[in-house]
Order: C-alpha cells, then structure tokens, then sequence
C-alpha cells in the first residue's frame, strides 16, 4: 500500500486530504488574521455561506459565485482552505484566484475529470480534483518575488510576481474557455502573514 500511495503521489495524482491541518505551509512565523471579504453573485452564480454555485451552462457571460477578499499590497501573504466539488457537469471552472488590481494574476482552475491547472499558460498542476474528493489548496504570495501553489501540503507550481496591490478570490468562477453548471464547497478557510 505504502508504494501505491507513493507511486500515485509521484505521478501527480491527488490523495485524500488530510483534515484542516490549520497549520502554514512552509516555515513561520506565521501571524494569522481575518480579512474582510465581499461577495460576488454574477449571472447565474450563487453563494450560500461557503457553497458557491454555477446554475446555467452558457458558455459566455460574467458567471460567478466568489468571495473576494481584501487588498494587500506588501509582506508575504498565505491562504489555506479546502474544496470539494460536488458537482460539476461543466469544465474549467476557476476555483482560487490572486488577483492583482489591475487584472488576474493567478487562476486554480478544475476541468470536468479532475485536472486542476493554471490557467494562464495552461500548466497542469495536479490531478485527481473529482467530484466528492477534498482537495486543500495553499498559496504562498511574496509581494515582488513569487506565488507559490501547495495541493495537499506538496508545493506544485510557481510562478514569479511584481510589485502592487493584490487579493485573493475563490469559489466558483467560469473561465473563458469553460461552462458550468458547478457546484464547490469550500471549508477551514485560513489566512497568515508575515
């Protein structure tokens, strides 16, 4: 079994999540803080506390169903939280965002069969993100330097980043090329700085 699990973790593929650890990637010290959050309801997007759904299956239009949480501009920021989809009939579904003020910075984003990529640039960054599975998701945002993504603890993708002001999003949000209908429940949301 020990092998199979080593074996399926090699290849990319996802492995149930553990629960809400509540603990940073990579070493401290982290502070943890609460910040303040909108929610967006676009089109046919509808948020219920943390379930986040897609009702129609257009393939244009502003659908989406997010927390957007608010502007930092400096330091070194980490999300953490976990998702399930429990329905997804559509594909390419952006899930967690980094945005920067002027326009998307980073987009985590599932297609119908569990491939989660980036969306700018199309890099697969895991697989296995299927209906019923929790996945956690931890992003590493060093302001001028570099975004780091974490998929259950293991550090998948990196990208470098500039100077400005930024925030992070998820919940349910229909890329450009995607559809929904989608319905994703996040959990054991968290956010650190230091």
């Amino acid at each position: 079994m020990r092998s199979l699990l080593a074996g399926a973790a090699a290849i990319g593929l996802l492995l149930p999540a553990l629960p809400a650890a509540a603990d940073p990637v990579e070493s401290g010290p982290w502070t943890a803080y609460s910040p303040t959050f909108t929610v967006q309801e676009r089109g046919c997007g509808d948020v219920g506390d943390l379930t986040f759904r897609l009702t129609c299956s257009t393939g244009s239009g502003d659908q989406r169903a997010e927390r957007r949480y608010a502007t930092y501009t400096g330091g070194t920021r980490q999300f953490e939280g976990h998702f399930r989809i429990t329905s997804l009939e559509g594909t390419r579904i952006s899930l967690k965002q980094t945005f920067k003020t002027t326009g998307p910075f980073f987009m985590l984003a599932v297609e119908r069969g569990g491939r989660l990529y980036a969306v700018h640039g199309g890099t697969t960054i895991a697989t296995g993100a299927t209906v019923g599975t929790t996945v956690r998701v931890n992003t590493v945002h060093v302001v001028g330097s570099s975004h780091r993504t974490y998929i259950n603890g293991s550090l998948r993708h990196t990208v470098s980043s500039e100077s400005g002001s930024f925030y992070d999003k998820f919940g349910a949000y229909r890329t450009d090329s995607g559809q929904g209908p989608a319905t994703v429940q996040w959990s054991n949301v968290q956010f650190w700085r230091k």
